[in-house]
């Protein structure tokens, strides 16, 4: 059906000054990008975008600042050194956008390296964990590489392409990179339990992963004919689906299915998905679209924050002018559980850091990106209660946010905004 070559064969149709484009998260084709990174004394300025890749990521080595340069459309940890050290950019998209900015070259693709599914019977390989904006690359780009991998799960959904597009196939057999998710805090539990209180019977969620997500999906056992429409999901959903709790009967977009574009989890979550009709798949630009997304009733975001200032700004990407992570979908989720009919659109953290640094705050820190702007807010919650922002003024937003801030800064952070105005 077709030949395939070693990662080290692939790679050489990289040629110094082109542009990279890696699928991300758990998908991430990490034997590529190693052997990549090996030719790091024949390569030169190559650059390497992509969004959050799990695992290690080689070519971000300072070392190599002469050959690969990062382009992030969301930072992670293995290469936030790379852009602080000034050998890499962050390009802020939403991502319902980013297929755009492939598909209008605004962003021209040379190669394409993705991870698949081994080819079924009729030559349809699966994208597995992750689609976001690989469709997009691989239309786009001048050459589509791929790890061909056995261990990759065979989702259902966009995310099906035939091996004839496919320019070069290297055979490997890897599992597929798992994520754990710490136990949430007290604080976190706190929170949890305000979000889950706001979540009705027959609402359609967006969440993320980790803890306070997690820990929101622990407390909904026992609701009623909930939908699934979000561009991420790991294991916590599991059980809820096989209750029958999470169904999807009663959403507009896609029903009957839950609705995702990437995943991240245990090697649990992969089985489940395997060949699972449930979970359908598809590009971010159909999962992130605020038109899709506000058809569905009831529909309940649920997005994070580094902090937020008294009127209701969210800084999400950045810790002052130290960029952190992304844009990513918190506006699209925020702005379609607005315009959904009955939506709630909330931002939830703990009220202070874990040095007690308070996470509610006059004014941002100089050079924080504002991603989510005070007029999308409905809901900021803490462990300390659920400030509804939506309709108030400017003096009734500070009132409510002190109010959920940490007793410790409360005082102050009135104080001071006031002495700014």
């Amino acid at each position: 059906m077709y030949k395939a070559v070693s990662a080290q064969e692939a790679v050489k149709l990289i040629k110094s000054n082109d542009r990279v484009y890696l699928q991300a998260a758990c998908a991430a084709p990490n034997i590529l990008m190693k052997a990549m990174t090996e030719r790091h004394e024949e390569l030169r300025n190559v650059e390497v975008c992509h969004l959050h890749v799990e695992g290690d990521a080689p070519y971000a080595d300072p070392k190599y600042k002469d050959s690969f340069h990062v382009n992030s459309f969301f930072i992670g940890k293995n290469v936030r050194h790379t852009l602080a050290a000034g050998n890499g950019s962050y390009t802020p998209v939403f991502l319902s956008e980013l297929p755009i900015l492939f598909k209008r070259n605004f962003v021209d693709l040379n190669v394409a390296m993705i991870h698949v599914s081994v080819p079924d019977k009729h030559g349809y390989c699966s994208l597995g964990t992750t689609i976001c904006a690989v469709l997009a690359a691989i239309d786009n780009a001048d050459t589509v590489i791929a790890q061909v991998n056995p261990n990759m799960p065979r989702t259902h959904g966009d995310g099906i392409i035939h091996y004839s597009e496919i320019d070069v196939f290297v055979e490997v057999n890897e599992e597929i990179p798992t994520v754990q998710f710490r136990e949430p805090t007290e604080v976190e539990n706190k929170i949890s339990d305000y979000i889950a209180e706001l979540i009705e019977d027959r609402s359609t969620l967006q969440l993320g992963v980790g803890a306070i997500p997690n820990a929101v999906l622990d407390r909904l056992g026992n609701h009623k004919d909930l939908g699934l429409h979000t561009e991420m999901f790991s294991d916590g959903v599991i059980d809820l689906i096989l209750k029958d709790v999470i169904n999807g009967n009663y959403k507009a977009v896609n029903p009957g299915r839950a609705l995702t574009t990437f995943m991240m989890g245990s090697q649990r979550l992969y089985d489940y998905v395997d060949d699972n009709p449930f979970i359908e798949m598809r590009s971010c630009d159909y999962v992130n679209d605020v038109a899709n997304i506000r058809q569905n009733s009831k529909m309940v975001a649920i997005n994070s924050a580094i902090e937020v200032d008294v009127t209701g700004q969210v800084c999400a990407d950045s810790m002052g002018s130290k960029l952190y992570s992304g844009v990513g979908g918190q506006i699209d989720f925020i702005r379609g559980a607005t315009l959904s009919e009955g939506g709630k659109a909330i931002i939830a953290l703990p009220s202070a850091t874990s040095k007690g640094i308070s996470r509610i705050v006059p004014t941002l820190r100089p050079g924080a990106g504002v991603v989510t702007t005070r007029a999308h807010v409905h809901y900021v919650i803490t462990e300390y209660g659920v400030a509804e922002l939506y309709g108030k003024t400017i003096k009734q937003r500070v009132k409510a946010l002190t109010n959920i801030a940490h007793p410790d800064h409360r005082e102050t952070i009135e104080r001071q905004y006031f002495e700014l105005i």
